[in-house]
């Protein structure tokens, strides 16, 4: 399954691939030879409304989320920091290109780690795992399978040498949801990085399926909620996306991960006027490379993209307001 919607990011930091949560502060562990890196959110405050992917994102009953688009949930966890983190390795640890590798994943108390530590379900899958190399030229979102032993594996082959950053997404059952951020290296001499310089914002995705994303605005901003349109086309015509077969329970994922600091964003696409409509917030200027994921007659298929992302000012968002509300 290589290469991951109304657009609202977060990443992983996804928190990528806007598969599409990610604000957190930094801890760090090791095992089996590789790194990982945790990320937590502190919350003060009581009876809050926070949204399920993203806790850090609070209020009133009835908001959404401007990362990912999903409506706020009460969650009195959302004052609560995240005492669980992903305890990580690989077998074989020393990793070779193209060889098959089984990734394990055991989620631990960090006040009781030989407690188990059920996962709730959430789109269908327990763990979303996504993938992608440093560069960013490839992705994955894969799904680790619970074991006897507690562990969650999932085997994965890694394409060429380099470093590889893998975003685990997954809720604690009565905790807050959570994104881990763990590096894999792979053996052997890295190729010179892709570079991705100008915007991509036509993805094809085989089969003559294509996504097409067009800002409010014509352009990527920070500090202000954007309004993204996902055009579907398949042979030059548009494609209604209420036809396709919904993926991991919905009619698609988006992915967005930046390029300078491998933040992840899981979006989840609403349906509006039969496209996908994105929300999210850019927290920081940049370069983002996204994927959108969805499901035609049983295959599923991929659109890749370069979004780059300007500073806002204020005469930008009152600009963005104003013409929000003319739309409207």
């Amino acid at each position: 399954m290589k290469q991951i919607f109304k657009i609202s990011i977060a990443v992983v930091s996804i928190g990528a691939i806007a598969f599409f949560a990610a604000c957190n502060n930094n801890g760090s562990a090791k095992s089996g030879g590789t790194d990982t890196t945790h990320t937590e959110a502190a919350h003060n405050g009581e009876h809050v409304y926070a949204c399920p992917m993203h806790p850090d994102v609070t209020g009133k009953e009835g908001d959404t989320c401007p990362k990912c688009g999903m409506k706020l949930e009460h969650n009195d966890n959302a004052v609560s920091p995240v005492m669980v983190s992903m305890q990580f390795s690989t077998n074989p640890s020393t990793i070779e290109p193209n060889q098959e590798v089984t990734l394990s994943l055991t989620p631990k108390k960090k006040d009781d780690p030989n407690a188990q530590v059920p996962l709730d379900v959430e789109h269908e899958k327990k763990i979303h795992l996504i993938v992608v190399s440093n560069d960013l030229s490839w992705f994955n979102h894969i799904h680790p399978e619970l074991g006897a032993d507690g562990a969650y594996t999932v085997k994965e082959k890694f394409p060429s040498p380099g470093v590889y950053t893998l975003f685990a997404d997954y809720k604690p059952s009565g905790a807050n949801h959570t994104v881990d951020k763990l590096n894999v290296t792979v053996s052997g001499t890295p190729a010179a990085p892709k570079k991705f310089g100008a915007n991509k914002l036509t993805g094809d995705a085989g089969d003559g399926f294509s996504v097409s994303l067009t800002p409010e605005g014509g352009k990527f901003l920070t500090n202000m909620s954007m309004h993204i349109a996902g055009m579907l086309m398949q042979n030059g015509k548009e494609v209604d996306v209420n036809t396709l077969e919904n993926y991991l329970g919905a009619k698609a994922h988006m992915v967005i991960v930046s390029l300078s600091d491998r933040e992840y964003l899981h979006v989840h696409p609403n349906v509006e006027g039969g496209k996908f409509d994105l929300h999210t917030t850019f927290t920081k200027p940049g370069v983002y490379r996204g994927w959108i994921q969805f499901q035609s007659k049983g295959k599923l298929y991929t659109s890749d993209f370069v979004i780059n992302v300007a500073e806002g000012n204020p005469i930008d968002m009152k600009d963005m307001k104003k013409e929000e509300h003319e739309n409207h």
